[in-house]
């Protein structure tokens, strides 16, 4: 594994920690943010039709006018004079029919009552501020327009007291008046509705109902409107009305004090707030409503494109199989590069199994790059004539592999991880594809050794249904972007032409590949050689190396961007190649926390049933793709069991990766390799000989 000194070129410097403590902070706040507008959109602990009543309302009420007070629990009551109107309006301000009304009402010089919602008066501010603006009054009819009798207590006193914070956010007012929602005449304001009055009166609101729709407007009455058409022609026709002398605020009319009343500075302060909190809730429901709808959309694309495309691959195979009639059988003697640091866990088992291979012509060249244990002893003593071991001073992956390379004999060759045990017959089906004059390199099928606890599991699923899949469309798409470094084969001359393996970028592999592309030269995959290869066993290992991969990932991708302007091959791979990555394993990974924390907020608030229903339907869709592949690669189906409990740690695990990844690129931050520690147990599924034997498999079928 690569290694750097202090001053080496990719020597670490300390990455950068601001982004998590601005995530940390981004995070709750639009959470909050999504509580607050759940908790108030969709009427959370508040019941949506009110109850029956049980108990009418005091003969005072009922037989008084329709605005409503209660001086130490005496009724008292009011209405409009003759020929004179109050106008009132609830449920507002509606974006469309508000400002009609408010038009209509101006062109005959009339004012009104508007009995606003808190939420769409936060949500709608300018409108609320042209209702005071315009001369009309302001009343509340609560937040949310909850039925109050049906709210439990602390509901209920939100309900008014946000109400008032809006109002004050927006036009700078607190009001005394109060409509109950669901409520009409006096005598609807019964049961339940008539102790949630009585309170609301406690608190000094007067409350306003409307007359009874019998009663003439010659005689003096309130009338009650919607924010709709039928408000809209309804007003215009009593505006119309000759024998109405005036049309007058509720106040007014009632001769009452006026009930807007300057509300105090700090009250304005936080008005202001719940208006931002309101507007930046309502701003990331709807822009991630879009969002989730568009990766939705793209997840699915890329599951049925994955599927299409692997079937594809799976139809073309026989073209490029030993003994098709247009390509010869490669027999050419193959050296094998394997770089080496500290790997005394897994080196013999490594080199074993490539001296097992069915393919016996190999120059095995094992560059131990300055290892601090027996690794170079242990290879040494390996007793045969195809085993060279060289060492070097610790200078990297990339240089120890260039070391290799300098010392190969062979024209075909092969670069493997020391971590990595071979089955016998990959060698042999490795280089095959070389047999056509365009293809420069050609990945193996690298499958996970140690899978027996969960982690592993998991990167075996990751290996099987996301690696080994992707690798099926990239080769029908001619676009491959990695010949990953456990198991690839190259033509030399190729991997001279391009400068051999650079140091540029940490993903070695990954930048190879590419510079392959541009050079002219095709990758392909050949999914029947197989190598074992031993994974990370815990998540602070599967980080650093998750880490890496993705960092140099970006790199190379930013070495070379150029490629999506190019013409043949390297255009191909550029424009589709990379514009996958970067779709695919950049841009939605960043949006995917967020994308989660909504999830969350329809799991809450969208009813569970249907966020259920669709978590579901994405996860049965996954589990048939994952099925798909798994049978490809000739694996046991039953591994899928893991697959849901996936979803919940280690898909987070590698969002945030890419997140840190993507900050320390765009801050350019150097990295240094990161060692992972190994246990010799690449073979472990397959079962293990012990040291000093000869390695024997038995090989699973790769379809």
């Amino acid at each position: 594994m690569r290694r750097r000194t202090n001053g080496g070129r990719h020597a670490q410097s300390r990455d950068p920690r601001g982004h998590w403590l601005l995530l940390m902070l981004v995070l709750p706040l639009v959470f909050g943010a999504l509580l607050f507008e759940g908790w108030t959109a969709h009427e959370v602990d508040a019941a949506k039709t009110r109850s029956d009543c049980t108990t009418p309302v005091p003969s005072a009420v009922d037989k008084g006018g329709p605005v409503v007070r209660l001086d130490g629990g005496k009724v008292k009551s009011a209405g409009m004079p003759r020929r004179n109107v109050a106008l009132t309006y609830d449920g507002g301000p509606d974006p469309v029919w508000t400002p009609r009304l408010l038009d209509l009402l101006r062109k005959h010089h009339a004012h009104a009552t508007f009995f606003v919602q808190g939420a769409k008066a936060a949500q709608y501010p300018d409108l609320v501020r042209r209702i005071k603006a315009e001369g009309h009054e302001i009343g509340s009819n609560t937040y949310t327009g909850a039925v109050m009798g049906a709210a439990s207590p602390v509901r209920a006193q939100l309900e008014l007291a946000l109400t008032q914070k809006a109002l004050a956010g927006t036009a700078g007012i607190h009001t005394d008046l109060l409509r109950l929602p669901q409520t009409t005449a006096v005598d609807t304001m019964c049961g339940p509705e008539w102790k949630a009055a009585q309170k609301a009166a406690a608190d000094g609101y007067t409350l306003v109902a409307a007359d009874r729709w019998f009663r003439k407007p010659s005689q003096g009455v309130v009338r009650q409107f919607s924010h709709n058409d039928v408000a809209y022609h309804d007003t215009e026709k009593l505006l119309n009305n000759r024998k109405v002398d005036k049309f007058t605020t509720v106040t007014f009319g009632a001769g009452l004090p006026p009930a807007d009343t300057p509300a105090p500075a700090p009250e304005r302060w936080l008005g202001t707030a719940l208006v931002w909190i309101k507007a930046l809730g309502y701003a990331f429901v709807q822009g991630m409503t879009w969002v989730l709808g568009i990766a939705g959309a793209l997840g699915v694309l890329r599951l049925a494109s994955l599927v299409f495309f692997a079937r594809a691959h799976v139809r073309r195979l026989e073209r490029f199989r030993p003994g098709s009639p247009w390509l010869r059988e490669i027999t050419d003697p193959v050296t094998v590069l394997v770089p080496a640091y500290n790997e005394a866990a897994g080196i013999e088992s490594t080199v074993r199994s490539l001296l097992a291979s069915t393919h016996p012509q190999l120059q095995i060249i094992v560059i131990d790059d300055g290892s601090t244990d027996d690794t170079a002893d242990i290879a040494t003593w390996i007793d045969d004539p195809r085993v060279e071991v060289i060492r070097q001073p610790n200078s990297g992956k990339a240089a120890a592999l260039n070391t290799g390379l300098a010392h190969a004999r062979c024209d075909i060759v092969v670069m493997v991880d020391a971590d990595t045990v071979f089955e016998p017959d990959a060698i042999y089906r490795l280089i095959q594809p070389l047999a056509h004059p365009a293809v420069g390199a050609v990945s193996g099928n690298t499958k996970v050794g140690n899978r027996r606890r969960l982690l592993g599991r998991w990167q075996h699923l990751e290996y099987v249904f996301g690696f080994n899949l992707d690798r099926r469309m990239f080769e029908v798409l001619e676009c491959m972007p990695t010949v990953p470094g456990a198991i690839g084969a190259f033509r030399r001359d190729a991997l001279m032409g391009v400068g051999g393996v650079s140091e540029d970028t940490l993903a070695e592999d990954t930048d190879l590949t590419m510079a392959l592309w541009q050079a002219g030269w095709r990758v392909v995959y050949e999914e029947t050689a197989i190598a074992w290869t031993e994974v990370p066993t815990s998540l602070s290992q599967l980080w650093r190396q998750r880490y890496r991969w993705c960092y140099g990932t970006l790199q190379a991708m930013w070495k070379h961007r150029r490629a999506v302007i190019e013409v043949g091959p390297a255009g191909r791979f550029g424009r589709r190649g990379l514009s996958y990555l970067t779709l695919f394993q950049v841009a939605l990974p960043l949006l995917a926390p967020i994308v989660d924390v909504f999830a969350l907020y329809g799991a809450l608030f969208r009813g569970p049933v249907l966020s259920a229903g669709v978590w579901v339907g994405f996860l049965a869709l996954q589990l048939a793709c994952a099925g798909y592949a798994l049978r490809l690669d000739g694996e046991p189906v039953r591994t899928l069991w893991a697959m849901p409990l996936q979803l919940f740690v280690y898909r987070q695990l590698m969002y945030l990766v890419v997140i840190q990844s993507v900050v320390a690129f765009l801050l350019g931050t150097r990295l240094k390799w990161q060692r992972m520690h190994r246990s010799g147990t690449a073979a472990q599924h397959i079962g293990q000989p012990e040291l000093g034997q000869p390695v024997a498999y038995e090989s699973l079928p790769s379809r």
